[in-house]
């Protein structure tokens, strides 16, 4: 059972997301799920000026997104995002979804993040700023 925190951003599906068929359009779902993670990191004192200060911050190695149901124009929706699993002392495992005012999830998707030093260039152990910003709960 995970016992790590969810993070709940809520957003507002406008025109600018749409694609010619007038639902969300695939890359959009990457880019919304991407707010939300800067949103909970920032809010939880990791944000961009941590980042770019201290030259380490996350990155991802990979992704997966499934397509549930359609967002259409002007519907609100919450995205939320939780760690699943710590795979060592460098990566993590974090699920996003995407739920419809209906409770219906329209969307989810699995991240593979990473902990990047930007000096070095390559990924170092997770410091404990980054893990409480991503919510992760101690043993």
């Amino acid at each position: 059972m995970n016992l790590n925190e969810i993070f709940e951003y809520q957003i507002v599906i406008k025109e600018c997301h749409l694609d010619s068929f007038g639902h969300v359009n695939n890359a959009v779902y990457v880019q919304l799920y991407e707010e939300a993670r800067w949103d909970f990191i920032t809010k939880n004192g990791f944000g961009l000026e941590v980042i770019q200060r201290d030259q380490v911050g996350p990155v991802l190695l990979d992704l997966q997104v499934k397509f549930r149901r359609e967002i259409k124009n002007r519907e609100v929706i919450i995205i939320q995002s939780q760690t699943r699993e710590i795979l060592s002392s460098k990566m993590m495992v974090l699920d996003q979804k995407m739920i419809k005012a209906d409770g219906k999830i329209a969307s989810e998707a699995v991240f593979t993040v990473g902990f990047f030093d930007m000096k070095q260039r390559k990924l170092i152990e997770a410091n404990p700023l980054w893990l409480k910003a991503v919510g992760v709960k101690s043993p």
